[in-house]
């Protein structure tokens, strides 16, 4: 990809952001596992999708100054570019979230009890990481 492309398809983050996507991150994953809890697996998935979104955020703002504000189908490939190792590693989950979002926010097909499992786990994983990524960069708010 033309870095002067994908620098139009970014835009800046400051450290405040980061802590602010962090809190979107957690709460999404806390509704995925809530829905999860009450069998609504369309809500599951959802949920995990924009947890997903917002830790990949999360990450590439930490590391870069900056994320990503094009098509989502083409976020991960900048979380990769941006994210450093941990971007790299959520990068795999993220890839496997994004199939969903159009199920889950449009689309009519159902969402099994598998895929719901699985999106609640790979949310799991990629706030987790976002998590250690800011633990890493950043002191604690208020500090």
């Amino acid at each position: 990809m033309n870095p002067s492309r994908s620098r139009g398809q970014t835009r800046p983050a400051s450290l405040s952001d980061v802590r602010a996507y962090l809190s979107k991150a957690e709460g999404f994953l806390q509704a995925a596992a809530d829905s999860l809890g009450h069998g609504n697996r369309v809500a599951v998935a959802g949920n995990a999708v924009h947890a997903g979104i917002a830790a990949a955020d999360v990450i590439s703002a930490a590391r870069s100054g900056a994320v990503w504000k094009g098509e989502h189908t083409q976020a991960a490939g900048h979380l990769e570019r941006a994210g450093g190792a941990g971007g790299g590693r959520a990068a795999v989950h993220f890839r496997r979230l994004l199939p969903l979002e159009n199920r889950a926010e449009c689309d009519p097909a159902p969402v099994t009890p598998a895929e719901a499992r699985e999106a609640h786990r790979a949310a799991q994983r990629i706030v987790a990481i976002a998590e250690l990524v800011v633990a890493s960069v950043a002191p604690p708010a208020g500090e």
